[in-house]
């Protein structure tokens, strides 16, 4: 099995934010003329930068090597080129430039977490059938307003992902799920916690367009609680890299 091009313990929730981003309309360009007539023909206006190239020429045939599997340098590059579009986009808006090392360091751990997370699954005898992963890319359409599985992958075929990864990486997200849900202790939310992050994000009923507490409690708890599964899977992948052989070679 090839690892891994959603290569993180959310892989379920970054599958549904790529297709919901590719599935976005584009703004209706008549709605901008209504803001701004006449932009186009302003000589005055200041251009938008142009979108940078992500660096990819030096990436090996291997990227890594975790407990004696390798990771692809071309799964890797896939992964790459879909986050560095993400930030690239970022960075127009905010205008600072992307740190491509710091990018790829970034993404090629998460490749490795993802690996050792894998095989602490089949070490575990845990496994996910063509049915399990037809069900998973089935629901991840349908939360999406796709028609089909097919849809689906045209939408990751549009972004260089091939139908083979998509579905390898949606059997890696069963067996972490599977890992998480009965191998990994994730504390229930508190009530200090849900307060806390109430407060934190100006929600108070006091506040324009608030909510009283308990009006959107089962959403805090929700945040909350995934939360704490990222940190209960961190803490898990750094157990996991305590005891195991990496290698790296970009």
């Amino acid at each position: 099995m090839t690892r891994k091009l959603l290569a993180t313990a959310a892989t379920a929730a970054a599958l549904i934010a790529l297709a919901a981003c590719s599935e976005s309309a584009p703004q209706d360009p008549g709605a901008e003329d209504a803001e701004a007539p006449g932009m186009e023909e302003q000589d005055g206006m200041p251009e938008m930068p142009e979108m940078p190239e992500p660096d990819i020429e030096d990436v090996p045939d291997v990227v890594a090597t975790v407990n004696g599997t390798d990771i692809a340098g071309d799964e890797f590059v896939t992964l790459y080129q879909m986050q560095f579009q993400q930030m690239a986009m970022e960075s127009q808006a905010s205008g600072q430039e992307v740190d491509q090392n710091e990018l790829k360091s970034q993404t090629l751990n998460s490749m490795v977490d993802s690996e050792l997370l894998v095989q602490d699954a089949h070490e575990r005898g845990y496994e996910a059938s063509e049915e399990d992963v037809e069900a998973l890319l089935d629901q991840t359409a349908t939360s999406n307003q796709m028609e089909s599985v097919e849809e689906l992958l045209g939408v990751y075929a549009e972004q260089g992902v091939t139908e083979e990864q998509v579905r390898d990486d949606a059997q890696t997200q069963l067996l972490v799920q599977e890992l998480v849900e009965n191998d990994i202790e994730v504390d229930e939310p508190t009530d200090e916690e849900v307060v806390e992050l109430y407060e934190s994000m100006g929600l108070g009923e006091d506040e324009e367009n608030g909510y009283e507490l308990e009006e959107i409690r089962p959403e805090l708890e929700a945040q909350v609680r995934n939360q704490n599964r990222s940190e209960a899977v961190g803490a898990h992948v750094d157990d996991l890299r305590s005891d195991a052989e990496v290698q790296t070679y970009l």
